[in-house]
């Protein structure tokens, strides 16, 4: 890698092809038929092998060139040795190749913080719910976040047998963003992507006030894959469980829809996604020209020792910004505290 590139850019690129190497590792994991589920505060939030070996894979992979920043993952995993063959030292010459944007030319090591999810998606990744699966690497300056990769593993998985499965999209403020092509939802039109949950009345109003043409709503429904991995029923359930387990926060799918012009509007009208789930996302959303704040219009800050809790919600949109936030019911506002 260029010793003489900026810091940021060397970091992108290796996060790149970090990312591109957990989403190997989430693939091959499915492909073994064993995901090792354990759930962590109760049946809809869970954790699999996947999840653990992909986030031992990014964090080790990236200390080891860079041991001045932080990173702070999903998981909490107890220290150990990570087995060399999860090591990723490559890195992507296309990003390198890119110029950094000059207000980040002097950023150090120690000045980045890298949130990690490494895998967004786990319920819906025991189900089989192949396209709802992220890897996300964001990169935070001075609490901003400014940079992001989103590794889509199982992208084209529905093309067949022969497709060429997972893509990558990354983007830096004040550069762009790559791997996808930009577009916009044709004005006039408002379109909002929103959780499947029909429970929470937050959620609802809040949607409802947006007056929108159509509603996309994610999570918790889809096509299974045939042949691969069913999770077992005292994981799924049908009871009340099953209910709140559609209530899961998908912002890197959201986001994607936002940026390629599927969607106008993200609204989530409630408490639950967390710092990593929102850093890379944000980054390459704010480097198209969009936004995402919470239900407030404030932004949110990604300091390495802030609250991992994104507990005011989260409005994003690629245009239009102010229309959709002056639509934000006073009653929703009141009961979501401001970051």
């Amino acid at each position: 890698m260029a010793s003489s590139s900026a810091v940021l850019m060397r970091l992108m690129a290796s996060a790149f092809s970090v990312a591109e190497k957990a989403g190997d590792v989430v693939r091959s994991v499915l492909k073994a038929g064993d995901l090792d589920v354990v759930a962590k505060t109760g049946a809809n939030d869970l954790q699999t092998k996947a999840d653990r070996l992909a986030q031992q894979s990014i964090c080790a992979s990236l200390a080891r060139k860079f041991p001045r920043i932080t990173i702070i993952g999903e998981e909490d995993l107890p220290s150990q040795e990570v087995e060399e063959e999860l090591i990723e030292g490559r890195h992507s010459e296309e990003v390198l190749a890119q110029p950094c944007p000059p207000e980040y030319s002097s950023a150090r090591e120690e000045e980045l913080v890298v949130w990690v999810d490494p895998l967004d998606g786990t319920k819906e990744y025991t189900e089989g719910l192949l396209d709802h699966v992220t890897v996300l690497i964001g990169v935070a300056y001075e609490g901003r976040a400014i940079g992001g990769v989103i590794n889509q593993p199982f992208y084209n998985y529905e093309m067949g047998p022969g497709a060429v499965l997972g893509r990558t999209i990354w983007g830096v403020l004040g550069l762009g963003a790559f791997g996808f092509d930009l577009c916009e939802v044709p004005a006039g039109q408002h379109i909002v992507t929103t959780t499947r949950s029909h429970s929470n009345k937050l959620v609802t109003d809040c949607v409802d006030a947006m007056q929108p043409h159509k509603v996309i709503r994610v999570g918790g429904a889809g096509n299974k894959v045939s042949g691969q991995y069913e999770p077992p029923t005292s994981l799924t359930g049908t009871g009340s469980g099953a209910q709140t387990a559609s209530h899961r926060f998908l912002c890197p799918l959201q986001i994607i829809q936002l940026i390629e012009g599927k969607a106008s509007a993200y609204v989530f009208a409630s408490p639950g996604c967390k710092k990593w789930d929102t850093c890379a996302p944000e980054a390459i959303l704010h480097a198209v020209g969009g936004k995402l704040a919470d239900i407030h219009g404030n932004s949110y800050t990604y300091h390495r020792d802030v609250q991992h809790m994104n507990a005011a919600g989260v409005l994003a949109t690629l245009r239009d910004f102010d229309y959709y936030a002056s639509r934000v019911p006073v009653s929703v506002k009141l009961a979501l505290s401001a970051a």
